[in-house]
């Protein structure tokens, strides 16, 4: 067992939330858009979403408080999360745009289909959709957790993702050294 050689400093961290984010930011993480369907469609870019459980098919999606998607997603029972792929920056950066249109015409600049489960904005070329059933939700601080059970999914299985590390868009590598390709 090895020992590091200095202890890491003990600094608090609310007092540097741009130290608490650069540190955050040190996990490489996938890239989403979640959606919600109906009248007034939305959707928003975020990567902090993952896997919860099996059984039930749980995922989980954090939101800002102040954030639009936030209310929508309380006031929904189903919504969607296509899981961008390599070169999908473009729709990234689309969906953070706060500036963008609002309603259906945010989709207007890409092709998408309606989830057959959800309703819900499905974004073409993702590695993989996720239609969801609106499951709970918790206080995370500034943020809500959302919960979303899974309804319907696809993925494509050797599409690369899109992944963000220290606030740039990239690619995967390939292979770890000693794994399979």
């Amino acid at each position: 067992m090895s020992t590091l050689a200095a202890a890491p400093p003990r600094d608090a961290v609310t007092g540097d939330p741009a130290r608490l984010r650069r540190a955050f930011g040190s996990f490489a993480t996938g890239v989403t858009v979640v959606t919600v369907g109906g009248t007034s469609p939305r959707g928003m870019t975020a990567n902090s979403f993952t896997s919860v459980s099996l059984d039930p098919a749980l995922v989980l999606l954090c939101v800002g408080n102040d954030a639009v998607m936030n209310r929508v997603l309380a006031g929904t029972d189903t919504f969607a999360v296509s899981v961008l792929g390599a070169g999908q920056e473009d729709v990234a950066r689309h969906f953070a745009d706060r500036s963008r249109p609002v309603g259906a015409a945010q989709f207007d600049a890409m092709d998408w289909l309606p989830g057959p489960a959800s309703g819900a904005p499905l974004i073409a070329g993702a590695a993989a959709h996720f239609e969801c059933a609106r499951w709970r939700a918790y206080d995370g601080g500034d943020h809500t957790v959302h919960l979303g059970r899974v309804l319907a999914l696809d993925a494509v299985p050797d599409r690369e993702p899109l992944v963000f590390h220290h606030g740039r868009f990239r690619r995967l590598a390939g292979p770890a050294e000693g794994e399979r390709a």
